[in-house]
């Protein structure tokens, strides 16, 4: 990319766009416009890897290689030839094309597809090894995916700087029953306002993402630290300031977190899956792990947060059976954390009412494709 300014964009899961803005915000980066499912912004290639560093609720960074007018093959051939590949790609790595066209006179993707394979050849003497892949296709890690989409005659074309997804923070090998992407992990604790500074439970904890991914914001461990980045591959990667970036993040990371984060489940294999994945993120003394029903929560302190993605009645378990469940994860925390903060992730409204909390959405997404709302309230005493 050039060294000047350049517009990217924040890829994110629907609804979670002003919580991606806002962490913008936080790294010193001005978002310039949020729309559904992404942030733009604009930067140095300094502001590029900063969001992929430290973005914990985003799916992609992409940056923006060109925008121009294409209501025929030859202006899409011409003007692709003309876009800076040579900043971008090298023949040494294999690049991955994903097409959609819509309200388009070239309307044919695979077609598309071609004549911007050409031109990448053109330029860079390799031809894409894989011309289209599916929009939920997260493609061949290893390969540069380079994006194009034709909209009212109008390409916009785009390569991904983060290659594994964003939610990918390394540490999640082992996973229990409906696991819970890391990326929206952090937006539930994020948009429940809890601070680091208070105690944090989740007594459905299933393989830790919540306490994990707690404790990583708590110790102000940057969530892309210790991971490799589409963009170290890049013709022109300035490895001594991504190196920079890097050291000055691990430099301000916290030795312990400083409150007490509690997890708890039921099952003993979730509870050895979340302590394993723990250890692998390097927060296992940070976290407290233990094996109780929801009858066992105990409150370390008067107030904190309780954060927890209990089951849905979708895929997992069946929804008259977990009415009971609901029913008593409500009584247990009015009578043990009344004036508490809760917050948790939800596909059924009947099920929140069994909770018999005062729940208001926070934001509405899917997980693993299943529409869900993370609610949020405070404890009420029990009656």
């Amino acid at each position: 990319m050039p060294s000047d300014t350049s517009p990217y964009f924040c890829i994110t899961a629907p609804g979670l766009e002003q919580l991606t803005a806002g962490e913008l915000t936080a790294v010193g980066i001005t978002p310039s416009a949020v729309e559904a499912g992404g942030v733009h912004f604009g930067g140095t290639i300094g502001a590029l890897y900063r969001a992929n560093l430290f973005l914990r609720t985003a799916t992609r960074v992409i940056a923006r290689v060109g925008e121009f007018e294409a209501r025929h093959f030859a202006d899409l051939e011409k003007k692709a030839k003309q876009q800076p590949w040579s900043d971008l790609l090298t023949a040494k790595r294999a690049v991955r094309l994903r097409v959609t066209c819509k309200k388009s006179k070239l309307y044919h993707s695979d077609a598309v597809a071609e004549r911007i394979a050409g031109a990448i050849e053109h330029v860079v003497g390799r031809a894409p090894e894989s011309k289209t892949i599916d929009d939920d296709d997260q493609g061949d890690d290893d390969a540069q995916l380079v994006i194009v989409r034709l909209l009212h005659d109008r390409c916009t074309i785009s390569v991904d700087s983060s290659g594994a997804l964003l939610h990918r923070r390394g540490y999640r090998l082992q996973t229990a029953k409906a696991p819970l992407r890391e990326t929206l992990g952090a937006a539930m604790l994020l948009a429940s306002g809890w601070t680091p500074d208070a105690p944090l439970l989740d007594p459905m904890c299933g393989a830790g993402t919540i306490a994990i991914e707690g404790a990583m914001l708590a110790r102000r461990i940057a969530p892309g630290a210790r991971r490799e980045f589409a963009f170290a591959h890049w013709p022109r990667f300035n490895d001594a300031l991504w190196g920079r970036m890097v050291s000055a993040a691990r430099e301000r990371e916290l030795p312990r977190a400083p409150a007490p984060i509690l997890a708890s489940d039921r099952d003993a294999g979730a509870i050895d899956a979340a302590a394993a994945n723990a250890e692998r993120a390097g927060v296992a003394a940070d976290i407290e792990f233990t094996r109780h029903a929801l009858s066992g929560i105990t409150p370390p302190a008067a107030r904190g947060w309780i954060v927890t993605n209990p089951p849905y009645g979708v895929r997992v378990g069946d929804a008259k059976a977990l009415r009971d469940l609901y029913a008593q994860f409500g009584n247990v925390v009015r009578r043990s954390c009344a004036g508490w903060t809760v917050a948790m992730l939800s596909a059924n409204a009947d099920l929140e009412r069994q909770t018999r909390l005062p729940l208001t959405a926070a934001f509405r997404t899917r997980n693993g494709g299943v529409p869900v709302r993370c609610v949020t309230g405070t404890v009420p005493a029990a009656d």
